[in-house]
């Protein structure tokens, strides 16, 4: 059974850090490329990372450019999201996924930015 499992999210204030995990299992997680997504209340999923198969390469939206640094561990079926200088506008529910794959969505894990 595909299973996408968020956490790491919470309460944080501008400019503080944040490290998210998405624990991925049922797939050959190696295998696929991997992205973090956000969505916020009435607007559409938007891609924040992605990372090749073999952490070769990383891309990552404007927004979020030289703050955040996506990784992953292919013996631990896992992606992580490192946030730093975190803004207001990065508050959002973050999640993961293999975008070749489009598997399921995961509940996601709450990032809130506010002082």
């Amino acid at each position: 059974q595909v299973q996408l499992v968020e956490s790491g999210g919470g309460l944080v204030q501008p400019g503080g850090s944040l490290r998210l995990s998405c624990a991925a299992s049922g797939f050959t997680f190696s295998s696929y490329p991997m992205s973090w997504y956000r969505q916020t209340p009435g607007k559409e999923r938007e891609l924040v990372a992605s990372i090749t198969r073999f952490s070769g390469s990383t891309t990552y939206a404007d927004s979020v450019k030289d703050r955040f640094t996506i990784s992953r561990d292919n013996v631990k079926n896992t992606v992580y999201l490192q946030m730093n200088s975190l803004k207001p506008e990065d508050t959002a529910v973050y999640y993961c996924n293999a975008p070749v794959l489009r598997l399921p969505w995961g509940q996601g894990t709450q990032v809130t930015v506010s002082s």
